[in-house]
């Protein structure tokens, strides 16, 4: 476990306060959601890391060989390596809530941290995730607060399968919230708050 394990820059916030992970989408970088992460959590410590997959020039958390067919093996790859990197940064600064915010790419690479290690975060909002394998889940989501929002017209991540997403999460025991709107794969005013209402509620119940 390494905090330096990827590129990344870090907000500080108030010691001992939340601390909250922040990953970007496909070409974008480690400065897409700083803005953002700081809006909806005003006193917590922002990191956020930048994938250290290119794509043709585009940075990405993993492997893919196609629009919506992942390259498993480097998945798992990148999944253990986010985790060992969530980790060493909770372990370091010993934060009163751990969170974690991602879209699109970022949303998939959190969203199998949280497979993965399902303790990790307190709440996690995942943004226009596409999951388009069955999740195993190592461990229990039971009383983890996750955030879904999705556009009902997303040609990148199909409704149904946000809803498939939603479903294998609420049978885990995950405490799911789902936020929607009528458009495609961008980010509207109503999932950001959306999601600031649903971080809101993440630090007064980790203070």
């Amino acid at each position: 476990m390494s905090k330096d394990a990827y590129i990344h820059k870090m907000l500080p916030g108030s010691p001992g306060g939340p601390l909250l992970f922040v990953f970007h989408g496909t070409g974008a970088d480690e400065s897409q959601l700083l803005s953002l992460g700081r809006d909806l959590a005003p006193l917590a410590t922002i990191i956020s890391p930048r994938g250290d997959v290119s794509e043709q020039g585009a940075a990405r958390f993993f492997r893919r060989t196609g629009e919506g067919v992942y390259d498993m093996a480097d998945l798992a790859r990148a999944t253990g390596k986010m985790a060992g990197f969530v980790k060493a940064h909770v372990e370091a600064a010993k934060p009163s809530s751990v969170l974690g915010l991602g879209y699109s790419n970022g949303a998939n690479i959190l969203a199998s941290v949280v497979f993965a290690a399902p303790e990790l975060f307190d709440a996690t909002v995942l943004m226009h995730p596409l999951i388009p394998f069955e999740p195993d889940v190592k461990g229990s989501l039971a009383g983890r607060r996750i955030l879904l929002t999705a556009g009902k017209r997303d040609p990148i991540c199909p409704p149904t399968l946000t809803s498939r997403l939603e479903a294998y999460l609420r049978a885990d025991g995950a405490d799911v919230t789902v936020e929607w709107h009528e458009g495609g794969h961008e980010v509207r005013p109503n999932e950001i708050e959306a999601a600031r209402r649903f971080l809101a509620g993440a630090r007064v119940e980790g203070a």
